[in-house]
């Protein structure tokens, strides 16, 4: 049982405070009188402020409460390294050994694992969580089994007792790290880029010559090996080999010794893209739907168009000059023998041979197209009479063969079976409200996909392959029609985009691909086809373990799975003869940035309560107790900080001056001054 002397005022203190100065006034002037009983008149007064003060004395019976001791265990990445996950488990049960045999003690432990996403280890975070459940008051003491890489020291709490580190670090540990900067997101397909690379040591080095080791490899192609200088910033050019996503990578062998590979290598994912799109636009006559494949290219500003139109065929006989038919001469020769592979797309809209193209010239774009070149043919009428650009070299290139039939009726355009699984057709928007077209010329289709029907079913839009190359051919010069609106039109401009794309080889849409979009640890594996089914798909992780996934069909032609990766690093994906990669994790894991053990992370915390950092390596230090204040922390100890805090149970209160006692004392005061006074 304790007690202590309490007041519990029945006035305000300003009214005690007034009454005060009233009765030191009354005596004073009693005093200056020269009235003998001042004395006693003024400790009545007294008595009365102290009443009024409401004195007693309270005894409480209290139950003493225990020390808390947190001890954060790192349990993130970095400490899976090498014995440190062995040294913070021995250290962490004999400091539980230790603390249950310290009387008044208890010990409660909070793991601390990696952090969301790439957040690293968030030690503070559970610290603060850790303060928050239990009383402040009780806290004796803070110990910490980590590396000290802490990520969150922002966050780091106003602390109530000494903390500590116990760090697992090892004085002979030393680290290589491979680190790319400079790595832009996107590249011009053609044009060199710019990496900058720099490989750095820490930790007890060993000997090392100064150069270390790189590997380069793009895709997971075979790598090459070069030889850098370390601690240097080395510059390293880099051309895409194809569009869209270039997964490059960069490794560097582990070395003897070394604490961890798993900062040695870094995945740098690119997209190729094509700085200008190069087309050719060659229409054979003016007609309505002319300047439709002109404003659509136009659109783009990443389209370079040259366009010419024929405008006078060469029977035509009105005695104009030649020389004065066009602004400029036709460059035939210098377009079609010279510079023709530095187009990317050739448009011959309804043209038809009529000697401005000689043979040779169009022999010349079928050796472009099956070197890799696109051509893309618009049929009007002139494409099934004599003069047909098919019955030209261009024959054994095209898709198609006109039949000298054109129907002149009404249709609408349907997307086919096939059509709703190629990227260039599939998922078109709206198909039950497309306006018609009136014209089509009848074509027998040879080895190409029909992705489109028009009248009596017959094929409309033909895609196809030539070697490198490819081709297409629309049996229609009606597109135009749904860019006027007629019948509600359709979506003539997404269609014609999306055609041009894919004949210029636009990674988006091809119709036989595999890739993966990754999400952290989680990736989409996407597998488009024109075949009714895709098969499993098999996952090589980093580390060479296989895992075979079924690939669900979501859509016609488009098969998902998903997959979560647990290593970071480049992934491969395997489907048939579709290959693809992608790296899974972050570019640089947060927690192998620095892996050398440090103290210096936390040292502003561990010196606001004069805390100290200590080597696991060295043993266990001692424990002691230290006053709240003092230094907390010594040569081979460290110092808790004893709370005594205790619970109270039950609270007894006695008043000092009861009534009755009050009223008698006043009485007999005042009394005792006036008898004396009259005795005067």
């Amino acid at each position: 049982m304790t007690s202590q002397i309490l007041f519990d005022p029945l006035l305000p203190f300003w009214a005690l405070a007034v009454l005060a100065g009233i009765g030191v006034i009354s005596v004073g002037w009693a005093w200056w009188r020269g009235l003998s009983g001042w004395s006693l008149r003024g400790l009545a007064v007294l008595v009365v402020l102290a009443a009024l003060s409401g004195p007693f004395l309270q005894g409480e019976n209290r139950k003493p409460l225990s020390d808390i001791v947190l001890m954060l265990v790192d349990q993130s990445a970095s400490q899976q390294l090498g014995d440190r996950a062995a040294m913070t488990n021995r250290a962490a049960q004999d400091l539980e050994t230790r603390l249950a045999n310290r009387p008044n003690t208890e010990l409660r432990r909070i793991d601390v694992p990696d952090g969301a996403g790439n957040a690293g280890t968030e030690m503070m975070r559970a610290l603060s969580e850790a303060l928050a459940q239990e009383p402040r008051g009780r806290i004796a003491g803070i110990l910490a089994l980590s590396d000290g890489h802490v990520h969150d020291m922002e966050r780091a709490p106003d602390l109530p007792a000494p903390m500590h580190l116990l760090h697992t670090g090892r004085r002979s540990d030393w680290d290589r790290r491979l680190i790319v900067t400079g790595a832009p997101a996107f590249a011009i397909l053609g044009e060199p880029i710019t990496l900058t690379m720099r490989v750095e040591d820490s930790g007890a080095v060993p000997s090392n010559g100064g150069k270390a080791p790189v590997e380069i490899s793009v895709d997971g192609e075979e790598p090459r090996g070069f030889m850098v200088p370390i601690g240097q910033s080395v510059e390293l050019p880099v051309t895409l080999p194809h569009g869209g996503r270039n997964v490059i990578q960069f490794k560097v062998p582990a070395a003897e010794g070394e604490l961890t590979d798993r900062n040695n290598s870094a995945l740098v994912q690119i997209n190729g893209v094509r700085d200008r799109l190069r087309v050719l636009l060659v229409s054979g006559e003016p007609h309505p739907g002319g300047r439709t494949w002109r404003n659509l290219l136009k659109s783009d500003a990443s389209v370079d168009l040259v366009h010419f139109t024929i405008l006078r065929p060469p029977e035509k006989q009105d005695g104009v000059p030649v020389s004065e038919l066009s602004l400029i001469a036709f460059p035939t020769r210098e377009l079609f023998m010279e510079k023709i592979e530095d187009f990317d797309l050739i448009i011959f809209d309804r043209y038809q041979r009529r000697g401005i193209l000689p043979s040779l010239y169009l022999d010349n774009v079928v050796q472009y197209v099956r070197g890799g070149g696109a051509v893309l043919v618009s049929a009007g009428p002139d494409f099934a009479s004599a003069d047909s650009i098919y019955r030209s070299p261009l024959e054994d290139v095209l898709p198609a063969r006109p039949t000298a039939r054109v129907i002149d009726q009404a249709y609408t355009p349907k997307v086919s079976e096939l059509g709703a699984r190629h990227p260039v057709t599939a998922g078109l928007p709206d198909q039950e409200t497309w306006g018609r077209w009136l014209r089509q010329i009848e074509v027998e289709p040879g080895e190409g996909d029909v992705v489109m029907t028009g009248a009596e079913g017959l094929p409309l839009l033909v895609l196809d392959r030539v070697e490198d190359g490819r081709v297409a051919l629309i049996a229609s010069d009606q597109a135009w029609l749904w860019a006027r609106g007629y019948e509600g039109g359709g979506p003539q401009l997404e269609l014609l985009r999306r055609l041009a794309h894919w004949m210029m080889g636009e990674p988006e849409l091809e119709e036989e691909a595999l890739w993966a979009e990754a999400n952290g640890q989680d990736m989409r594996i996407i597998r488009r086809t024109l075949e009714v089914g895709a098969g499993d798909v098999v996952v090589t992780a980093p580390s060479g373990v296989q895992e075979t996934l079924p690939l669900l069909e979501l859509r016609p032609g488009h098969f998902e799975a998903r997959y979560t990766g647990q290593d970071i690093g480049l992934y491969r994906l395997v489907n048939g003869e579709q290959e693809a990669v992608i790296g899974l994790g972050p570019a640089a894991p947060r927690e192998f940035v620095s892996t050398i053990a440090t103290g210096e992370v936390l040292d502003p915390i561990l010196q606001s309560q004069r805390g100290g950092s200590f080597a696991l390596e060295d043993g266990l230090p001692g424990v002691r107790s230290v006053r709240p204040g003092r230094p907390a922390a010594g040569n081979g100890w460290l110092g808790l900080t004893p709370r005594d805090a205790y619970e109270v149970r039950d609270v007894a209160r006695t008043p000092i001056l009861p009534a009755w006692l009050i009223l008698m004392m006043t009485s007999m005061l005042i009394l005792g001054g006036w008898l004396r006074e009259g005795r005067r």
